[in-house]
């Protein structure tokens, strides 16, 4: 991993939705397209003045919140920002009191070495795709 110097990691603003938007659809694939969170749910990575990666806390209950919409500019990927950006997720969590925060990814092994865990013994994440595989 290289450093991070010079990315700065602070809460999104209105005029930074555009940008988040373009990040977030680097990731087709990966990522939700519509329905995004709300920009105060959002925090970005930002380098030179350009955006180059985003998160957002999304928060259901007093109980429960999502990490999503992590998105990190390719030429700024393997370089710490995406931890950097879920890590932010997690403090601002802890400070508003959620108990349980998950993330529904494609990158376990990330999400793990964050402490994150797939498996609980007493909860299990339960799917039901509604999408015929002929759509996809």
């Amino acid at each position: 991993m290289k450093a991070t110097v010079g990315v700065v990691i602070r809460p999104a603003e209105k005029a930074d939705m555009a940008a988040i938007r373009g990040l977030v659809r680097l990731f087709p694939q990966q990522l939700v397209q519509q329905n995004l969170p709300r920009i105060p749910s959002f925090l970005v990575a930002s380098a030179s003045g350009k955006l180059v990666g985003c998160c957002a806390l999304q928060i259901y209950s007093k109980r429960l919140a999502e990490v999503r919409s992590l998105a990190v500019h390719p030429d700024f990927q393997d370089h710490g920002v995406a931890s950097m950006l879920v890590e932010r997720c997690t403090q601002r969590a802890r400070e508003r009191g959620i108990k349980e925060l998950f993330a529904v990814t494609s990158q376990s092994s990330f999400f793990r070495r964050l402490g994150f865990a797939t498996f609980r013994r007493e909860k299990t994440a339960m799917f039901l795709e509604l999408i015929p595989p002929s759509a996809r």
